[in-house]
């Protein structure tokens, strides 16, 4: 028997079967275009970022570990084929954390049809 050969190298426009933009959906302070997200991210940011998990279908508990908040944003991005780096990632979530949950949120909420 002989083994198959690769002839593709797997890039990162294949982790998500969704639309892929290179773009986030809306911009990081658009946080009026979905109160309930804009709403829960000033009362309990902790809360929206493990809901923002749990929709993600990621656990729940990874928007309480350090760090957690920019993995997810890193596999959402490469999910969604949107353009960046995890420096970026790491830099957004740790410098504007709370607005970049809400936009994580309601990129979600815009990729399941939800808005």
């Amino acid at each position: 028997m002989s083994n198959p050969v690769v002839t593709n190298q797997p890039g990162a426009g294949s982790y998500g079967t969704n639309v892929q933009t290179g773009e986030w959906s809306t911009g990081l302070c658009s946080c009026f275009t979905d109160l309930f997200v804009c709403a829960l991210g000033c009362i309990c940011p902790v809360a929206l970022s493990c809901y923002t998990a749990n929709k993600y279908g990621e656990n729940c508990c990874l928007g309480c570990v350090p760090g957690g908040t920019a993995a997810l944003r890193t596999h959402m991005r490469l999910t969604y084929g949107i353009q960046g780096t995890i420096t970026n990632d790491a830099l957004m979530t740790f410098f504007c954390g709370i607005c970049e949950v809400c936009r994580m949120a309601r990129e979600i909420h815009i990729r399941n049809g939800e808005m």
